[in-house]
């Protein structure tokens, strides 16, 4: 049900849409394991990287792997998003499902590496091989031996996850309820992993 926002909340200068839904009661290993669930499920992201004299571009890619918190990409090396990580190494992953709206944000640190990294063999679907193209001189093949092929690993810092629970009509009268009497919304769990809490989960 929506909550009256109050004065103390106004002048301690809170924003009520996120201090009324921090989920402060689900156990964190729980909140993980949907964490993990919801980013398994949805695969593919926007990986926004920071371009000198730009600022920040982003451009949908797809998880190859999720090691733990951390987010592995297959990637051709050319593009100019590896020019941008040799500038600059931080990176904002967003991930959103349009059916649900329950959504990620994950910033963190860029790691590439070259293609003698044993991991891409592992990574390599035939279907990436698509976004490589073949030039038929028995190596820029666009598989895993393609000198183009790398790895990009995202080492998470900090996460927002925001998980929706209620359902969309309940979302709907919940949005519209708050907007007549001036009350807030409350329509799903945010929660957030800190840079201590990412430490405590890859040991």
């Amino acid at each position: 049900m929506p909550e009256s926002v109050s004065k103390e909340e106004i002048t301690s200068k809170n924003d009520p849409s996120v201090t009324k839904q921090y989920d402060r009661e689900t156990p964190k290993d729980q909140q993980w394991e949907e964490f993990y669930k919801f980013v398994d499920g949805e695969k593919v992201t926007m990986l926004n990287t920071y371009r000198k004299g730009t600022g920040p571009v982003g451009r949908s890619m797809a998880i190859a792997k999720r090691a733990g918190p951390d987010i592995l990409y297959l990637a051709n090396n050319n593009s100019k998003k590896f020019d941008d990580l040799s500038e600059n190494k931080e990176v904002q992953i967003i991930i959103q499902d349009t059916k649900t709206q329950d959504w990620a944000s994950i910033t963190g640190e860029a790691v590439t590496t070259a293609n003698d990294d044993p991991r891409i063999k592992d990574l390599y679907t035939s279907t990436i091989s698509a976004w490589f193209g073949d030039l038929g001189d028995g190596v820029h093949d666009g598989t895993y031996k393609d000198p183009r092929m790398s790895i990009i690993e995202v080492k998470s810092k900090y996460i927002v996850h925001w998980k929706k629970d209620v359902s969309t009509l309940g979302f709907i009268k919940e949005v519209g309820q708050a907007a007549i009497t001036g009350q807030v919304a409350q329509t799903g769990s945010h929660r957030d992993f800190t840079e201590q809490d990412i430490s405590q989960q890859r040991a």
